[in-house]
């Protein structure tokens, strides 16, 4: 079923059509939820698949010899490829249909998977995780404009938040995973592990998702013509505060809890473990909440993450309250893909293949950007103040989505 193009404002808090009668969500085929959840699990699996490295690197740079900073590179290279392919990806599959698009990059998964447990030197590794890149890239910026075809308007939040719910729970358990599995089959047969399930994920996808031929706008080359609209920029300039922030202090985590709140290796498993945990609830709860309070949502996200960044400062050396501290940080912080990916669908729904793409590219941007920005003030000025500068660019980001929201009044 085809989402309807909005022909007014009908994001803004607080606001709904007099008199509108929506459609029940049970009026959905069984069917377009299958598909949803078909992409959820690719995702999940995506996910799983970019960060698995994370735990496997010392016995990589051991067989493939090189060192562990190389190896890390696999990592890095998944990203660059995702951004090239998020800004390329609407217009080269602009005459093609949808549903066979996304199969392609579901197939580039199981290729990358085979590949990279196969590798025989440091070479193939990288070509194989250029290619999951790749995957990431297209599936991604591809996904908020087919859940919007697939189920009606007031159901895009909730085919949104079971995205995002395989987001956090790969997020969450890939690297306890990659170190478990690696222990007992290594890591070349932890990396093949994920392969059946991609090719699960590709089946399911390919029976379930119905013909998607291109339409409209969809496909438009140049996705940056986007930014010429205020709110669109202003959008995109809070989402990129947003993962900046975020991952500046996410990506350095482990160091915090281990030397600051001095908890075991198995208490840091379960505070990240709880932290997942809480993100699947988050896209749950926000799911139901941002039909009527979607800039409310926007705005407040990140003024929330960046408290409890200033609450990690200040009460970091007590385990209950960084526990505390943590879960809200998973609540809040896997919720948010799911109110900009409202945003999107709603602000642009005659570009949201376009958009979607400009949206990952930025959000991969802001990745490498802040865990990089972060890791030079962990280094050269301490932790507390890479968590400091977490808590002003998510202060910003709060900002900014306050001014997106003003210019939708406009």
């Amino acid at each position: 079923m085809t989402q309807q193009a909005l022909t007014r404002p009908e994001f803004l808090d607080g606001e709904a059509e007099p008199n509108a009668v929506a459609p029940a969500t049970s009026a959905v085929p069984v069917a377009a939820w299958g598909a949803v959840v078909s992409m959820a699990l690719c995702v999940a699996v995506l996910i799983a698949s970019e960060f698995m490295p994370v735990s496997l690197l010392s016995p990589i740079a051991i067989e493939l010899g090189v060192t562990e900073g190389r190896a890390g590179q696999a990592i890095s290279i998944s990203g660059i490829f995702a951004v090239l392919t998020s800004l390329l990806v609407a217009g080269l599959t602009r005459r093609l249909d949808r549903r066979l698009v996304l199969a392609s990059f579901s197939l580039i998964l199981v290729i990358s998977g085979t590949i990279v447990t196969f590798a025989p030197n440091y070479l193939v590794l990288m070509i194989g995780r250029a290619m999951l890149g790749v995957a990431i890239g297209g599936f991604w910026s591809m996904s908020t404009s087919i859940v919007m075809r697939l189920v009606p308007e007031q159901s895009v939040p909730k085919g949104l938040a079971m995205l995002n719910a395989g987001n956090a729970i790969a997020a969450t358990i890939s690297a306890p995973l990659g170190s478990l599995l690696g222990n007992y089959i290594g890591w070349r047969g932890a990396f093949f592990a994920i392969v059946p399930l991609a090719l699960v994920a590709l089946v399911w996808q390919w029976i379930s998702l119905p013909s998607l031929p291109p339409q409209g706008n969809e496909g438009s080359s140049n996705v940056f013509r986007l930014l010429r609209r205020p709110q669109v920029a202003t959008g995109m300039a809070s989402i990129m505060l947003l993962f900046m922030g975020q991952f500046a202090l996410f990506t350095y985590l482990r160091p915090f809890l281990e030397t600051v709140t001095e908890v075991s290796i198995s208490t840091l498993s379960l505070l990240l473990l709880l932290m997942g945990l809480a993100g699947v609830v988050g896209t749950y709860l926000v799911s139901h909440l941002v039909q009527k309070r979607l800039f409310s949502i926007l705005v407040a996200i990140p003024l929330i993450m960046g408290v409890i960044a200033l609450g990690l400062i200040t009460l970091g050396s007590s385990a209950a309250f960084t526990a505390i501290l943590l879960i809200g940080w998973g609540l809040f912080g896997t919720a948010a893909p799911v109110g900009w990916g409202t945003w999107l669908s709603r602000t642009m729904p005659d570009d949201a293949e376009a958009g979607g793409g400009l949206q990952v590219a930025t959000i991969q941007l802001a990745i490498t950007l802040g865990a990089s920005t972060g890791g030079v003030l962990f280094d050269a000025a301490g932790w507390w103040t890479t968590f400091l500068f977490a808590a002003s660019l998510l202060a910003g980001s709060s900002l900014l989505a306050a001014a997106a929201w003003r210019s939708a009044h406009r």
